[in-house]
């Protein structure tokens, strides 16, 4: 007998980038808002035939989104913080809230939510700001016209909603607001949630799936106290679906009689990335209730192994009997590429091991039909088997060399010849900056012309003679500019590179390459990580070339520009055949390497990007301090031959860093630049508390945004930044790259960037 299927979610941006190229069509006005939604509505519909195609019982709505959910819900909620009230379109205001609004016409001028990253992803959500008496209004327009859209198609859907504790959780009372938790406003978020139960099941809804991630992190008193009182008022209200309380990202371990025996009735488990709380679990749950097993990988791109996750599912199924047991993945699949039948570059073997959203439903319901079976058999599970033993044997997955060197590692190699104290002094004599000096984060816009003459290339339209003639013009334009704006430390640009990690995967051994891979990062912005599959190793420089050529049309310093060991780790779809802490310490040796390179080549500062390093930080805090240790580790191996002179930055965005500053301080980077405008500097005052002890470059310009900063907002940071370290200890820079922006808007904002700085050293010389 087979077992029910079910998925949390799909991928919204559609195999070809279609609600990324809407999007950005609407936001240029070359398009309307009802343009935009009929590309939404045939996405929706081709997703749920999709699924039920597939196979797929229970098949969310609700799931997609024309930029965030937790957007959608805080919309939903009726939380919408005053400085946006008075844009009257909806999807202005929607928008508004997610990048800012700057309309000379209107006069209208507010700054987007602050963005943060999804638990341990690289998807960015938007922060909901919340007033300690804040009122919550039920908005169900949109859940509604989606059910009706689903049955239209043939699908009856169960909608997915994210629950009122996580809400509340990731939420952050508006600035100003002192002395009050966000889990206090629970009793007022309470009644739109069970308005909403009550109008689903007036619309004939059987089931509703209710996402609860923070269930998987460690949870204070009064968060365990708001589950047990949220999740008991819910499963009781009168008329109402039935619930599917979703978890995943971890294990609820201690967090699990918040759960049991509360009237909920079924409970969704990330068996993936916690195989061990399936046998927790099962002899707890409640007699009638049901237990979705997310077996398939949500996350990654790797065939699944179906014999392992048949296991678990036979497990429950001979514990609890099949029609109590569902199959799914782990996750919703927002996190992973579409299909891979699209990709037609890869070699027959390595897509052998392969695994997209597409072909994940097909494993779930293969895993579905052999639920009972105490030997499964059948095409999928010999093609499994078969794409697996053949992984594990071939040559390409290990290197000899690449291992022996691992070997050869000490302590010594880990650390930088002089203490910080030190080095500092030689760094300044060698690059001759002033008080507060400005550069930017690495990337420039990349129009379409970069576009353009990078796909004519690619199309051999273009041959790689008048590509490289190209890439160099803009280069030097690049650095012209720069120096016209009065940037003290410049970069070169990174025309070259399509992004902070293909481009480095697409020069190291080690690393496969996509053409339709795209996961969605935040809104329209999607990235292709590559498939790391073996042993990493750096055949020859990367970007030494490029590096002294933009030095050598300037005398002002030009940072060489690197991505880290951990984010390059972070953003490709990593092996899972070895602990990721080796991982990383191959890419950190090949990297190395780099650095060398670039200092014997005469670069005086070199970057080593690694935004990820909080994302990857794990859920529980039980394994912070082992994570901890190899990521500033592999950092510090990268980055730690250069001589005193040398200057190394780092750069980190849209992370809550407070808790792991000991451990950034650990990096021992020189110069570190962190996002902190959206926030208005409210990050920052953690570099107080733990003492930071190097430089850091506070950005003061969201590039997330369209809107340009006025030279006082800019200033109104600097200010701030210099109440908590010394202007002598600051560098003044954007959040993040430049590469989606605009030239217009990114003169503008850097020159005002340039004058804040200006007037902020004649303020410290007075």
């Amino acid at each position: 007998m087979s077992a029910l299927t079910t998925c949390l979610g799909f991928p919204r941006i559609g195999s070809d980038r279609e609600l990324k190229k809407a999007l950005e069509s609407y936001w240029g006005k070359r398009t309307t808002a009802d343009d935009l939604q009929a590309t939404a509505r045939e996405l929706r519909r081709r997703h749920w035939i999709t699924m039920k195609q597939a196979g797929i019982d229970h098949v969310p709505s609700n799931d997609f989104s024309l930029y965030d959910h937790v957007l959608d819900t805080a919309v939903m909620l009726g939380a919408i913080p005053a400085r946006f009230r008075g844009i009257a379109d909806p999807m202005a205001r929607y928008f508004a809230m997610a990048r800012g609004l700057q309309d000379p016409a209107t006069g209208t001028d507010v700054a987007a939510l602050e963005m943060t990253k999804w638990f341990d992803t690289n998807y960015h959500f938007l922060v909901p700001e919340l007033e300690p008496e804040q009122t919550f209004t039920l908005d169900p327009a949109r859940i509604l016209v989606e059910i009706d859209e689903a049955r239209a198609a043939g699908v009856e859907p169960r909608p997915v909603v994210l629950g009122p504790i996580s809400f509340l959780m990731l939420s952050k009372l508006a600035q100003g607001a002192a002395g009050t938790s966000t889990l206090a406003l629970l009793d007022r978020a309470m009644p739109a949630y069970e308005r909403l139960l009550g109008l689903l099941a007036t619309a004939g809804i059987r089931w509703i799936q209710l996402d609860e991630p923070c269930l998987v992190t460690d949870l204070a008193d009064d968060a365990r106290v708001a589950y047990r009182r949220a999740l008991a008022r819910l499963s009781r209200w009168p008329v109402r679906p039935k619930i599917l309380l979703a978890t995943y990202f971890g294990d609820l371990l201690s967090n699990l009689p918040l759960v049991v025996h509360m009237g909920l009735d079924a409970i969704h488990v990330d068996l993936v990335r916690a195989p061990q709380q399936l046998d927790q679990l099962l002899p707890v749950l409640d007699q009638t209730a049901i237990v979705s097993l997310g077996v398939v990988d949500g996350r990654n791109v790797w065939r699944t192994d179906l014999d392992a996750a048949h296991a678990l599912v036979h497990r429950a199924v001979a514990q609890i009997g099949v029609d109590r047991v569902w199959v799914a993945p782990s996750c919703s699949l927002v996190h992973a590429p579409v299909d891979l039948e699209r990709e037609r570059g890869l070699d027959d073997e390595l897509r052998s091991w392969l695994a997209f959203a597409v072909q994940k439903l097909a494993e779930v319901r293969a895993l579905a039909g052999a639920a009972s079976s105490s030997a499964p058999t059948g095409e999928a599970f010999d093609a499994a088997r078969a794409a697996l033993t053949a992984r594990r044997r071939s040559p390409r997955v290990t290197a000899p060399a690449v291992r022996r060197r691992i070997t050869q590692l000490g302590d010594a190699m880990l650390r930088r010849a002089s203490p910080f104290a030190s080095r500092v002094a030689a760094q300044r004599a060698r690059l001759q900056l002033p008080l507060l000096p400005t550069t930017t984060i690495g990337s420039f816009p990349q129009t379409a012309d970069v576009r353009g003459a990078r796909a004519a290339w690619r199309g051999g339209k273009l041959s790689d003679a008048d590509y490289q003639t190209f890439l160099r013009g803009e280069t030097t334009r690049c650095i012209a500019r720069q120096e016209a704006l009065g940037l003290d430390m410049l970069v070169h640009g990174e025309f070259e590179r399509t992004d902070m990690v293909e481009h480095f995967g697409q020069l190291l051994a080690g690393f496969a390459f996509t053409e339709h891979g795209w996961v969605q990062s935040y809104g329209s912005r999607c990235v292709k990580p590559p498939i790391l599959f073996g042993d990493v190793s750096r055949p020859r420089p990367m970007t030494v070339e490029w590096a002294r050529f933009a030095q050598s049309l300037t005398a002002r310093p030009v940072k060489g520009m690197l991505t880290g060991p951990v984010t390059i780790l972070q953003w490709s779809f990593v092996r899972d055949d070895q602990p990721r802490r080796d991982t990383c310490l191959q890419i950190a040796l090949a990297l190395r390497d780099e650095v060398g390179d670039l200092e014997a080549a005469g670069i005086a500062a070199i970057q080593v990007d690694e935004p990820a390093i909080r994302e990857g930080l794990p859920l529980r805090r039980r394994d912070h301090a082992d994570y901890l240790r190899w990521a500033v580790d592999a950092f510090r191996l990268a980055t730690s031959s250069v001589r005193d002179d040398t200057q190394i930055h780092t750069h980190m965005c849209y992370s809550e860093f407070g808790d792991i500053l000991g451990a950034i301080g650990e990096l021992d980077a020189d110069v570190l630049s962190i996002e902190t405008s959206r926030s208005r500097m409210e990050l920052f005052g953690d570099f107080a508390r733990v003492a930071y002890p190097n430089e850091v470059g506070p950005g003061v310009y969201d590039i997330h945004s369209p809107r340009v900063p006025t030279t006082d907002e800019i200033h109104d940071l600097l200010v701030r930044a210099a109440a908590v370290l010394p202007a002598a200890r600051l560098w003044v820079n954007p959040d993040c790259g430049l590469k989606t922006r605009g030239w217009p808007e990114v003169e503008q904002a850097l020159a005002r960037m340039v004058e804040a700085a200006r007037r902020m050293r004649r303020e410290v010389a007075g």
